[in-house]
This record gives structure tokens, C-alpha cells and sequence, in this order.
């Protein structure tokens, strides 16, 4: 099957981002300053906290969105301003700087900055399991990731790469077997077959060719159209969204960890209202802001839950297995320049089950689902453009 030019037409049926990446909000300055999320009170006798996201509003941050406008921040007496990104911020640096009191980071790219001297500490794992796939054509031949040598693979780079580098460490892969091609954070060179497998996120860029025309059919592509690679299924499976806090602050600032511990509840309870109410939740994130058409929205809210649920030991608690298994790869990857994301162990104040716990144990007696039994997913239906 020939496929160059389907791939050139359905390109355009893309949204490219980076417009949004350019319209991202900045942090700015004036915000916890020195970092004392229990100063002067923002609203009565609110504690002002500052979350900074890794990336636009969208559904991949539900549940912050929904504790916010549910008002489970406010309950726990804390007034929550969540700051966008889209490239322009670091979310740990800007938590390191003291420019924010929480930020959301996969764990991959955290270790590095860590090495590199930030002091932040992950206090919850949101998302249990990695979302990360390599797309490719369905008579492609790639079905696994040894069977990348020879071929063209996308990256985003910023980050976002290492599980493709571990896993392909695993495999005894490296850049001198395999084309790593700079990819946008979109499918159209994958579409226009610039590369053989692009990376894609499974509540994003695979929505994305779902909700594309194939041209030769007039119709929208489906799973059948594609080979798909979960990287969770691989070695380089790696730890995403997190959340971060100041290690200094944690350590000796009392109120702060006490404001911790009231963010890390009302964030609980935001995700399980996510989580039970999906299409409410996708509907309060294009409130917020987010670029996406409803539908596309609505399957990016239901596969970020699939990330989260269930939660054996409760959400946001870090396993040991699977942190350990994100330091193995990020030790064991190198990029396609010969550069490695860490060198070493990081330090045990990397992070820390303690305030997750305190969390948990403060809603014990409050019927809340904290594990996600009951959880089911929802049937979404992509329609064309993710309208």
C-alpha cells in the first residue's frame, strides 16, 4: 500500500500547535516570590498557591481544573492560580526559582534538572503508567522496537524522548542504527512521510490521526489503519505527570507543608470528579482554555483516566518498582547526540510518599474513591477534526 498521498492531503486535517505554543500564558513574576504559599492571603483568608502546569490547558490536567472550579481548593482554604506553559516554562525550574509553590513534570525530565541542581521533590505520581506510543503505518513492519533499525523515528526532544532511548538501550539500539527525526508536536510528517514512526501521546497526537481523513476512503482512520508501540509495554517505560514540590520548603517550613497536604486532597478530589464525571470535566477545561474541539477533548479527559485508574495504593502514591524502573532507564538512555539524561543515582529526597499518605489518611473517612475500583472508562467518538 502506498501512502504518500493520503498522507500530504491529511495533513492539513491537522491542528498544528504552534500557534499555541506562542499563546502560551507565562508564569510571569510576583508569585510566591521566595516561596511562602502561606503568606498574605489572595481571597479573605485564602492561601494564594501557585501550580505551574507543563504545558496549554487541556485535559490532561482535569483534575486540577475541576478542584478549582468544583471549589475543592477553596474548601481546604487555599486559592489556587494555575499557570499554562507550552514550552516557554520549565515547570520544575520555575519551582526551583521559587516562581511557583507546585509544579506538574514528567519524572524523566525532573531527574535531570535534579542532577543538575534543582532541589524539588515529587510528593504524588498522578499518572500510574506511561502514555507514550510510536505510531507507524499498520504494513510498516514495525511492531516492536527492535524492529526500528533502518528506519525513521520521530522525537519531540525537549524531554519527551527518553523512553524511546531507554527502550531502544534495551534493545541494543542506538542513533548510529536508528534515524531520529525532530518531530512537531503534531502528526503531520508522520502523514506527509517525512518519518516511518511518530511519537504520539494516547490522549493526543493519536487522537489526532483518528480524527484525520484518509483520502483514499473519504472516511476517518482508525486503529486498524496503524501499528501502535506502548512504550508502557517496553523497557523505557518511564513515570509522567507528577507532582513537584521545593525540598527546602518541605523540610523546614511548617505551613507549607501544611498547605501540601490541603493541595494534595483538593487535587484527589478534582481527579475523581474527573474521573466520574468525564464529560463534565472535559467541558470545564475548554472553559479554561483549551484549544481542542469537544470530542477530542472528551477522549483526552477519558485517556488520562486511563493513565490514573486504578490506583492500587491509592492515588498519587509513587511505587518504588516503577521509580526505579524510570531511573534504570534514564540511566541506561542515550540520545542521538551521545548525551545522557543522568549520570547517577538521584538523591532519596527525590521524592517521598509522606504527604500523599497525610493526604490519603485526612479523606479516609470521606466516601471517596481513592483507588479507582470502580472505575470504567467511557466510549468516546472521535468525530472529524476532533469536533
Amino acid at each position: 500500500m502506498t501512502h504518500s498521498t493520503r498522507r500530504l492531503v491529511a495533513a492539513g486535517a491537522l491542528v498544528v500547535t504552534g500557534a499555541l505554543v506562542l499563546a502560551a500564558c507565562s508564569g510571569g513574576s510576583g508569585g510566591s516570590g521566595d516561596g511562602d504559599a502561606s503568606g498574605d492571603a489572595g481571597s479573605g483568608d485564602l492561601t494564594p498557591v501557585k501550580l505551574q502546569l507543563q504545558w496549554l490547558p487541556q485535559g490532561q490536567f482535569a483534575g486540577y481544573f475541576a478542584a478549582q472550579e468544583q471549589g475543592f481548593f477553596e474548601e481546604e482554604g487555599l486559592e489556587v492560580e494555575i499557570i499554562p506553559s507550552g514550552g516557554d516554562i520549565v515547570p520544575q525550574d520555575a519551582l526551583n526559582n521559587g516562581d511557583v509553590d507546585y509544579a506538574i513534570a514528567w519524572v524523566p525530565k525532573v531527574l535531570g534538572s535534579i542532577e543538575a541542581g534543582a532541589n524539588v521533590t515529587e510528593i504524588a505520581q498522578i499518572f500510574q503508567r506511561s502514555g507514550t506510543l510510536q505510531v507507524s503505518w499498520a504494513d510498516s513492519g514495525i511492531d516492536s522496537v527492535a524492529d526500528f533499525e533502518g528506519k525513521k523515528i520521530g522525537s519531540w526532544g525537549f524531554g519527551n524522548e527518553w523512553e524511546i532511548f531507554a527502550a531502544m538501550a534495551e534493545e541494543g539500539l542506538d542513533s548510529s542504527t536508528v534515524e531520529i527525526i525532530t518531530q512537531d508536536f503534531n502528526m503531520n510528517a508522520f502523514l506527509q512521510g517525512d518519518i516511518d514512526a511518530a511519537q504520539a501521546m494516547t490522549y493526543n497526537e493519536y487522537a489526532q490521526l483518528l480524527e484525520a481523513v484518509d483520502p483514499e476512503t473519504g472516511e476517518q482512520y482508525t486503529p486498524d489503519d496503524f501499528s501502535v508501540i506502548s512504550y508502557e509495554e517496553t523497557a523505557g517505560a518511564m513515570l509522567q505527570d507528577a507532582i513537584w514540590a521545593d525540598t527546602e520548603r518541605l523540610e523546614s517550613d511548617e505551613e507549607y507543608q501544611d498547605t501540601t497536604v490541603k493541595f494534595l486532597k483538593a487535587a484527589i478530589k478534582g481527579w475523581v470528579y474527573a474521573a466520574e464525571n468525564p464529560e463534565e470535566a472535559s467541558e470545564i477545561t475548554l472553559a479554561a482554555g483549551s484549544a481542542w474541539g469537544p470530542s477530542h477533548e472528551l477522549w483526552m479527559v477519558n485517556e488520562t483516566n486511563k493513565l490514573i485508574w486504578p490506583s492500587p495504593d491509592g492515588i498519587g502514591y509513587i511505587d518504588e518498582a516503577a521509580w526505579n524502573k524510570t531511573v534504570e532507564g534514564a540511566l541506561a538512555a542515550v540520545n542521538e547526540t551521545g548525551a545522557r539524561l543522568i549520570s547517577e543515582e538521584p538523591p532519596s529526597s527525590a521524592w517521598t510518599n509522606e504527604w500523599i499518605e497525610k493526604a490519603h489518611d485526612e479523606l479516609a473517612d470521606e466516601d471517596i474513591d481513592l483507588t479507582g475500583d470502580g472505575f470504567t472508562p467511557i466510549d468516546v467518538t472521535l468525530e472529524e477534526g476532533g469536533n
